[in-house]
């Protein structure tokens, strides 16, 4: 890419940064190298770049929000291009990306983008807590980046931008989805925990397994927070019917039967659900483009 171009893609990349809906007031914490949930973006490839529209439209139209400009750049640290997009919404923000060359490995594997305030930082503390970096820090056209795999296998993006974005807060914050093993589970918390400054909230070993798909059965369900978000870990056998374990968001609604009508009349297929599992009742759809995932409300306790 030439001089020219280059800055022309920057300025539009940062003019989407800058452009983003307020949906809240913008209330932003900083704890430790983390920024806040609204910055925990679920990276979502598109199956089919003809399927983008799609996917951006009715995403929105189940959740509100809106999408930045699409681009078409480089973004990895080896040659290759892709249109991408940034999709706000009150209910979470997503990375989307409709590649046009082949995509680089290890990127697809990794769930989400973490904003750090300092990625040198954040890698130490990573490496420090127990991850290990499999795809060192490499600059894209907007900042650095990185991408560290924790206990269990989990790939997790780190990112910091020149230009720092400010995001409205979230209405609801979703639940980062985690399936783990009984032999990791505990050390992927310890792990996360560490490099988060967060809390368990809830560590139940007997809770209803409709919610991943076998109702009659219980599981071990750990419920973290932090200043990235919530997160979920599902700890299991690894016996999961579709689509568990595809899903790796679940989205809080207020109204689930009229979230979900939404979805379905905007081209989303109901997958699974919804099922009452105790606190909350559950489904899970699967959108135009292929992404997966799950909707909940939250029962008033």
């Amino acid at each position: 890419m030439n001089l020219s171009k280059h800055r022309a893609l920057h300025l539009v990349l940062v003019a989407a940064l800058l452009a983003t809906p307020a949906f809240g007031k913008d209330k932003m914490k900083d704890a430790g190298v983390g920024v806040g949930p609204q910055y925990d973006t679920t990276h979502v490839y598109i199956d089919n770049a003809d399927h983008y529209d799609a996917f951006v439209n009715s995403f929105t139209a189940t959740f509100g929000g809106k999408p930045s400009p699409r681009i078409t750049a480089n973004i990895m640290p080896v040659d290759s291009s892709t249109q991408a997009q940034y999709v706000w919404t009150p209910a979470g923000t997503l990375s989307t990306f409709a590649f046009q060359t082949p995509i680089p490995w290890p990127f697809g594997y990794e769930r989400n983008g973490y904003l750090v305030t300092d990625l040198d930082q954040a890698v130490k503390a990573a490496r420090v807590a127990g991850a290990e970096v499999i795809v060192d820090k490499f600059k894209d056209p907007i900042g650095y980046d990185a991408v560290v795999r924790w206990p269990g296998g989990i790939n997790m993006q780190l990112y910091w931008h020149f230009t720092a974005p400010s995001y409205g807060t979230l209405d609801t914050v979703p639940d980062n989805r985690i399936y783990v093993s009984a032999d990791r589970a505990d050390a992927f918390v310890r792990s996360f925990l560490k490099f988060s400054g967060g809390k368990v909230s809830a560590d139940d070993r007997k809770v209803n397994a409709g919610e991943i798909g076998r109702p009659g059965e219980t599981y071990r369900r750990i419920r973290l927070e932090s200043v990235f978000g919530k997160m979920q870990v599902m700890v299991t056998d690894g016996h999961l019917p579709y689509p568990f374990g595809w899903e790796m968001t679940g989205y809080e609604a207020k109204d689930l039967a009229g979230t979900l009508d939404k979805a379905k009349a905007s081209g989303a297929r109901l997958l699974y659900g919804p099922v009452d599992v105790g606190d909350r009742d559950t489904a899970v759809v699967q959108f135009p483009g292929g992404y997966i995932a799950e909707i909940h409300d939250v029962k008033a306790h």
